[in-house]
């Protein structure tokens, strides 16, 4: 849209469109409104400065006149370009003020458990470098350098680089930052070798003679370790779990990452529930105020497990790959195995497939010492 004089009666009679579109102000250059699909309409000024672009937020069209922001919008443009004082940036368009509404607005998206996961990379990798900038002026080459600050932590790196992203975008939709500025985006990830790994047959029969030496004192720890094992469940599917989800030789999960999903139980299965204590409506409940267990309950005690059946660096998530690789030795397909897993496709699956390369080692060994013979 060409430029034209900003007043008051035109800035009013603009109207929400599928996008945001910026329209220009004839009269200062530099100056111009944003009208956002919301509705909502936010004053900015947008230069060159030094071979950089510079775009800032002046304020509000809803509570600041037009005149007052054309003349805020000289007295920025001035002090980006060294010619005048530089005024006090508004506190709305700090990094931590935009990170806040974001997720407010993502609260009704994202999960419980993804919210308060990605809560955390906020507040421990994000926050301390860009709490206090203008997010507008947050460039591609400070996220480079937060990200390689981050190097000694690789996985927690490549986990918040999303949720930074996911920042920048929305505050992009909400008229904080110039469109199509996202300073996120092309950055490659660390490349981390290979975690996954499954228990052995020897590492099973040790977890099971510990867990059993347990069961007397910690029953509840001893009976989650037992059903992540026989059913394949992420941790947060068997945490949660309530026992109005147990019907019929089966777990409904009203709500697990793909979705809710039918979890068929095997005997072992169903004999580790009916020996747990009905004592709340959740089978894993906490000490107190009537709501699951948390996971660092279990972690703790996974972590004297461990130790204690000498399984080395095998996470919980490892017996879900421990459940996988079994299940793939038994000849179940691809397809099935996605099923037992609950995985969304199965390409997802394929992924678990590499975990039996130490089975085809041994197999190819066997068939090949037979051949020789």
């Amino acid at each position: 849209m060409p430029p034209v004089t900003l007043t008051e009666a035109r800035v009013r009679a603009l109207t929400p469109r599928t996008s945001a579109r910026d329209i220009r102000d004839a009269k200062q250059k530099g100056f111009g409104v944003r009208v956002l699909p919301s509705g909502a309409k936010r004053y900015f000024v947008h230069c060159q400065h030094n071979g950089n672009r510079v775009w800032r937020i002046v304020g509000d069209a809803d509570t600041m006149e037009t005149h007052e922001a054309r003349s805020r919008a000289t007295a920025m443009l001035a002090a980006i370009r060294g010619h005048g004082p530089v005024s006090e940036p508004s506190g709305e368009t700090l990094f931590a003020s935009v990170a806040g509404v974001v997720f407010e607005r993502h609260a009704r998206i994202w999960k419980p458990g993804t919210l308060e996961v990605n809560r955390g990379y906020l507040r421990n990798q994000i926050l301390p470098h860009f709490a206090n900038r203008q997010i507008a002026e947050i460039t591609r080459q400070d996220v480079v350098k937060w990200f390689a600050s981050l190097a000694a932590t690789p996985v927690a790196a490549d986990r918040s680089m999303p949720v930074l992203s996911v920042i920048m975008r929305e505050a992009e939709r909400l008229g904080y930052r110039e469109e199509g500025s996202n300073p996120c985006l092309g950055i490659r990830r660390y490349r981390r070798r290979n975690r996954e790994r499954f228990l052995s047959d020897a590492e099973i029969r040790s977890l099971a003679t510990c867990l059993e030496a347990l069961e007397g004192t910690r029953p509840l720890a001893v009976a989650a370790i037992r059903l992540l094992l026989l059913t394949g469940c992420r941790k947060t599917e068997i945490l949660t779990l309530r026992w109005s989800d147990l019907r019929d030789g089966a777990l409904f999960l009203r709500d697990s990452k793909t979705g809710p999903r039918t979890v068929w139980l095997s005997r072992p299965a169903r004999e580790v529930l009916e020996r747990t204590r009905r004592t709340s409506p959740w089978v894993f409940p906490a000490v107190r105020g009537g709501r699951p267990h948390g996971a660092t309950w279990l972690y703790g005690f996974w972590s004297g497990v461990r130790i204690e059946a000498g399984l080395g660096d095998a996470r919980l998530h490892d017996l879900r790959h421990t459940y996988a690789t079994v299940a793939l030795r038994g000849g179940e397909n691809t397809l099935v195995i996605a099923r037992l897993l609950g995985h969304g496709s199965a390409k997802t699956t394929l992924g678990y497939t590499h975990l039996a390369d130490t089975m085809v080692r041994e197999a190819a060994a066997a068939v090949g010492a037979m051949l020789e013979g």
